[in-house]
């Protein structure tokens, strides 16, 4: 194997978040050296998951079909939605096992300086599920920082005239961190916490 196409290896994965030179090279060397099956394996699942993971066309969260299992759910609350930054927020908050309503995911949080607006998130499908009715509570769980507190107090000001509870997250969660690396008892506490905004 020529070193042209290792360092071809190190530079895509340099393309992934947290990654740098070091552990790229670190990573490289160590797929370098498994077996072919294992090296194979991971290939095959990047490219499953890139020709058959979408969007739920509902909620917005990661599913292998058009409607996702937790909105094919039907013992779910269906009178309440959390509303979240990212998919990966989903799996955190499914974790606790404190939260048995929808959810639905914004692919991002408001920041103007970096061009997202809210037209580029899915604020406004949001609102449209709201308006179609039965949601009783509109739950908040955008990251506790300036981009997700600015998210939050956005989608409440669109919320007020339609008639529901809108509530955010407690702050069992730091400032300025993010939900993804919260701990379980953290995020439960966090949902059971809740106040109406």
């Amino acid at each position: 194997m020529s070193s042209g196409v290792l360092e071809n290896l190190i530079e895509n994965l340099m393309k992934l978040p947290g990654i740098g030179r070091k552990t790229a090279q670190r990573l490289s060397f160590y797929i370098l050296g498994m077996p072919d099956e294992e090296a194979i394996s991971i290939a095959r699942a990047i490219i499953a998951v890139k020709e058959n993971a979408r969007f739920c066309k509902n909620c917005f969260n990661i599913s292998e079909n058009e409607v996702c299992h937790i909105c094919n759910d039907p013992s779910r609350d269906r009178s309440k939605i959390c509303v979240v930054e990212e998919p990966s927020n989903i799996i955190v908050i499914e974790n606790t096992k404190a939260y048995k309503g929808l959810y639905h995911v914004l692919l991002g949080a408001l920041s103007p300086i970096d061009g997202i607006t809210p037209e580029r998130l899915k604020i406004k499908e949001l609102i449209e599920r709201v308006r179609q009715g039965g949601i009783e509570e509109v739950i908040l769980a955008t990251n506790p920082n300036t981009k997700g507190e600015t998210t939050a107090q956005y989608i409440r000001d669109l919320l007020k005239p339609l008639n529901v509870k809108v509530s955010r997250i407690a702050y069992g969660l730091p400032i300025g961190g993010e939900i993804e690396f919260a701990d379980e008892v953290t995020l439960t506490k966090s949902l059971e916490g809740r106040k109406e905004i």
